[in-house]
């Protein structure tokens, strides 16, 4: 699985964090295979350029193709991904808040949703996959990717304190205590927590807990070496205990149950995001 991380254009990085390309080929005698993917701190718009991946909940023995353009809201719970011989995309991980400056809905009505882009932007999306599905490399992709969401940057919301202390929380993976967040974003703590819940879709504390979870879990992906002990102490638990409720709760398993169903894919779908 080939994934470059790009640094987005100096006018995009109010918004955007990073902008991946992500190719990967199954081996011949595999047609397709199934990764875990729990929550993460991130919202994504993802534009596939082949056939878009299927998504399924852990407790349904189903699986969704996806749109060809998705972007996901406030993740809580896991899902399974189904990749189909080959994944081409394009990923676009946005900074905590920049899709509620983007699109102007509170995320709370996104929760737990991957969503067809091209119900929310406007028409010029539907020419955008029709390009991305003809182009000879990812560079050209992310470009025409960029170059779109360039175009369109007078239309954002533009930054407030909370943004810049929601990022501080985003940097830290969580460590920051609520109310020194709440502090750097001038609010109250009551009225932090509201804007929390407005434009990233969750209480603060929920928020800083899939922080954590995730440098955990991603740590797993990247660094399979590593004991369990070692990744609770990186990714700042107190202690397993703690890292083991976390991992039921966002991954529906414990740990060792994860390690199995990362063992049985060649796919790592979270080890390259990067904050």
């Amino acid at each position: 699985m080939n994934v470059t991380i790009h640094i987005p254009h100096l006018a995009l990085q109010a918004y955007v964090l990073n902008i991946l390309t992500v190719d990967a080929v199954l081996p011949p005698d595999i047609k397709e295979v199934v990764s875990p993917y729990p929550p993460s701190p991130f919202q994504s718009l993802i534009f596939y350029c082949r056939d878009a991946v299927s998504m399924g909940r852990v407790d349904s023995g189903s699986f969704e193709r996806q749109p060809l353009i998705v972007f996901n809201g406030p993740q809580f719970s896991r899902v399974n991904v189904k990749v189909h011989e080959q994944l081409r995309a394009i990923r676009v991980d946005l900074l905590p808040g920049a899709l509620y400056r983007i699109l102007g809905i509170p995320m709370h009505d996104l929760a737990d949703g991957g969503f067809d882009a091209r119900d929310f932007f406007d028409p010029e999306m539907k020419e955008i996959q029709e390009r991305l599905q003809n182009i000879l490399s990812l560079e050209e992709g992310k470009n025409i990717v960029e170059a779109f969401l360039l175009k369109r940057i007078e239309g954002f919301r533009q930054a407030v304190p909370f943004d810049a202390a929601i990022n501080s929380l985003l940097r830290s993976s969580g460590l920051l205590s609520v109310e020194k967040i709440a502090s750097l974003s001038c609010l109250s703590l009551k009225q932090f927590e509201r804007k929390c819940k407005e434009r990233i879709g969750m209480n603060p504390k929920m928020y800083a807990r899939i922080l954590k979870f995730s440098k955990a879990y991603r740590l797993r992906e990247a660094m399979p070496q590593l004991t369990w002990t070692s990744i609770a102490h990186e990714a700042g638990y107190f202690d397993q205990m703690h890292m083991i409720r976390d991992f039921k709760n966002f991954a529906g398993v414990n740990p060792s149950v994860i390690e199995r169903q990362l063992r049985a894919t060649p796919l790592r779908m979270q080890k390259d995001m990067h904050l």
